[in-house]
């Protein structure tokens, strides 16, 4: 079945940097769409930024310059680098997937079970 794994999570000071990893199974990996979410307290999940399997990128626009998503097919990981980190960055940062359309013109969004991201003033 499919498995997203994430981790890199953890504490940082305003102005540093984490790596999130998201390792992924269970799938044809090259062929997915592969993006982070994020959900605050309080908040609703929101797209950080996302990798089309065409390698096609996109980020929300508070994170443009300062957060870099990548992908590695052959080790099925997909990575958010984020620098410059703000408080209001902090969240629970989670991995997704979503399918390619089937033959009903359907696509599947899968999840990992997030990684708690938090960061000091």
């Amino acid at each position: 079945q499919v498995q997203l794994v994430e981790s890199g999570g953890g504490l940082v000071q305003a102005g540093g940097s984490l790596r999130l990893s998201c390792a992924a199974s269970g799938f044809t990996f090259s062929q997915y769409a592969m993006s982070w979410y994020r959900q605050g307290l309080g908040m609703e999940r929101e797209l950080v930024a996302a990798v089309e399997s065409a390698g096609d990128h996109n980020y929300a626009d508070g994170v443009k310059g300062r957060f870099t998503i990548s992908r590695d097919n052959p080790k099925n990981t997909v990575y958010l680098q984020m620098n410059s980190l703000k408080p209001e960055d902090t969240a629970v940062y989670y991995c997704s997937a979503e399918s390619p359309r089937d033959s009903w013109f359907r696509k599947y969004r899968y999840w990992g079970q997030g990684t708690q991201v938090t960061v000091s003033s």
